[in-house]
Parts: C-alpha cells; structure tokens; sequence
C-alpha cells in the first residue's frame, strides 16, 4: 500500500501527487509534529465530548502518513472510498482522519488573513516594499462549481451566468512575486466581482497600487485612496446608431491596456496555482460549510511555496 516511505523514493510523482517536494513536505511536516500534541488535547478536551479522554480506537496510521493523506485528497481529490484503498484505511475514517489534522495544519501555513494582519500593521516604506514588491497588488475574483442545490432559492442565487452553471466566487488579493496576502469568504456566484469588493476589499498601505480589470469599473471613483489601475474599453456609441462601431482607443490607451495586462498576469498565474489542487479545479464535493477552512489551507500552501521561493 501507498505510504510516506514508498513515495518520497520517487521525487517527481510525490511532488505530483501533494503539490509539494519532499523537502517542503518534511519542513511543513516538523512544524505540524513540534503542534500537533496542543491540538490534541484540546480537541480531546473540548466540552461536547462524549467518551472520556483516551478512549476510543488509536489512529492507524502515524502522523506523517495522515498528513501524506491529507496532501493527496487536497491534490488529487480521489473519492475517499480510493483514498483509503491507497492507504489501506478504512473509508469512514478518511475524511474523519483529515478533519481532525486540518486545524494543525492551518496554524503551521502563512495564511492570507495572518499576511493581510501583518499588512495592517506596516509603518516604514521599507516595510512596505518587504510584502509588496515595486508598491503593487493585484486583485481578481475565481469561481468554483458546486453540485446542483436541492433548495429553489439557492439554486438561484449560486446561478453563475458567466460560468452557466452553479458556483461559488472568491476573491484574492496578491503581490508582485504571487504571494497571496488577501482572500474573501466564499460569495455565491451570481455576485459580481465588483459588488464583492465592496463588501470585501483587503486593506492595503497607502503606498500600494492596486491593478484591476475591466470587471472593477467604478472602483477609482469610489476608492480614489486605491489609487486602483484599471484597462480602458472602447465606449459604444449608444442606442439609435446601429452599425456604427465604437471609437478605438487611442495609442496611449491600447499602451496602458498592453502594460496592464503583462503586470496583471501574475494573479492569473496564481489562480492557476491554486487550481492545481484538484480540490479548487474540480466540483466542490464537501459541505459549503468546509469551503473557506479547505481553500485557506490551499492558499496557504500556496503562500508555503512561495515564501520558501522567495528566500531562496
């Protein structure tokens, strides 16, 4: 059966089937071991408890392998009837398993919101350039489908039109290197990005400049403290003129859109990182309830990767 040990021997796969290389997986791994024993006793001391401490079945399989698991259904988000097949686990047990080490997990990852709170706390331009490179963010909302809703009025409002089917939207904010220091909760999908932001916009130093695209219209005019960049658009020239096309932009303005858009690329690139993990790219199967604790998880792995980058 699959484990740490037969898996880290084949370094390609193991980073295709966990979305990490060995070494980020055994540094991740050391923080998660040097915690996880505080995490224990309070979910084994918590007040709606109904066995006594120290009862029950022990975990069959160790630490490190619960935690390959855990990687493994955030990547490959295999049915967990496969999962515990690969593992020679029970099926009751996996997502069991995994539920009980998600909140471990989360305190070893750079979450968005423990990067956006340090954010808020910046003083020095020196500071400032530290966790925006250049004085930039880039923001973008993603959507994610869901099954069908049982529910008439869910179904309506999780109605995606964009996407033509049932979803839920998240927005995030990222810098210049695709560090992640910024998401919403999950909106239903019939939100528009920009009504989002409005409920939702990230709190950023006056210094930064935040780059948007065309689906932001309205933002430099009710956030001019953004100081936001976003594309011009050909404008129509209005009912009663049909056949009559829209004026084209002008040199400068097709230069600013060309420019905009080479800068904007990196949070596409990092949508696309996050889709990687099957568990973003593929129908959310779990309860909406997990979503958000899920998708930290995977932005934080993300941040994980990119902090480790960084450095190096």
């Amino acid at each position: 059966m699959l484990n740490y040990e037969k898996l880290s021997r084949k370094p390609p796969i193991f980073k295709n089937f966990t979305g990490l290389d060995v070494t980020e997986f055994d540094t991740l791994y050391a923080k998660l071991e040097a915690i996880n024993p505080t995490f224990k006793e309070k979910r084994l001391a918590r007040s709606d408890r109904k066995h006594k401490t120290g009862a029950g079945h022990p975990y069959k399989l160790n630490l490190k392998n619960r935690f390959l698991m855990l990687m493994l259904y955030y990547r490959l988000y295999v049915s967990s009837t496969l999962l515990g097949f690969m593992l020679d686990l029970g099926q009751t047990n996996v997502l069991k398993d995994i539920r009980a080490l998600e909140p471990a997990v989360q305190a070893c990852l750079p979450l968005p919101k423990k990067i956006h709170d340090a954010t808020r706390r910046l003083q020095t331009l020196e500071e400032v350039e530290a966790y925006f490179p250049g004085f930039k963010a880039f923001i973008d909302a993603t959507e994610q489908e869901i099954p069908r809703p049982s529910a008439k009025h869910k179904r309506k409002t999780h109605y995606s039109g964009k996407k033509k089917r049932h979803t839920v939207k998240t927005q995030l904010t990222v810098n210049s290197k695709g560090l992640i220091v910024h998401k919403t909760g999950h909106a239903r999908g019939s939100r528009h990005d920009y009504a989002l932001f409005k409920l939702h916009r990230p709190c950023l130093p006056k210094q930064v400049k935040v780059d948007v695209d065309l689906g932001y219209k309205g933002i430099r005019e009710d956030f001019p403290e953004f100081n936001a960049q976003i594309p011009f658009k050909r404008k129509s020239p209005g009912r009663g003129k049909r056949g009559v096309k829209a004026a084209e932009l002008t040199p400068d303005e097709k230069s600013h859109n060309k420019r905009l858009a080479r800068a904007r690329v990196v949070v596409e690139h990092t949508i696309s990182r996050v889709k990687k993990f099957r568990i973003m790219g593929e129908e959310f199967r779990n309860r909406l309830k997990h979503y958000d604790p899920m998708t930290d998880i995977v932005f934080g792995l993300i941040n994980f990767r990119i902090i480790g980058t960084t450095k190096a």
